[in-house]
């Protein structure tokens, strides 16, 4: 099992989330973060970032199978991407175990 963790800019979640769903991913946990990334934009850009404490993103993640990991990173990317610089950055993390809280599930049966 995998954890995909996805920082994208707010205005493409929905996209993003729909592109997901028809792969036959609709669980996930969304998160709003700010982030100062490597980016280099304009001054004012870089100003922005420093007084708000970072540009507004979105943080998904996604657990799925070893074998879904591919199709996930494609859907987001197809829909993420706005080709301009701070697009965000994908993650893949390897999870250990997982339980379902309400029936004590484990592992891929809990995801």
């Amino acid at each position: 099992m995998k954890l995909v963790q996805a920082i994208i800019k707010p205005l493409k979640m929905d996209e993003v989330k729909d592109s997901l769903n028809q792969i036959g991913i609709g669980g996930l946990t969304v998160t709003e973060v700010k982030g100062i990334g490597r980016q280099s934009g304009t001054a004012e850009m870089f100003v922005s970032a420093r007084a708000g404490g970072g540009l507004p993103k979105v943080c998904l993640e996604i657990a799925v199978e070893d074998g879904k990991v591919e199709r996930v990173i494609e859907a987001i990317r197809s829909a993420g991407r706005t080709d301009k610089v701070g697009d965000g950055k994908i993650f893949v993390y390897d999870i250990v175990d997982a339980v379902r809280i309400r029936t004590g599930e484990r592992g891929k049966d809990s995801i």
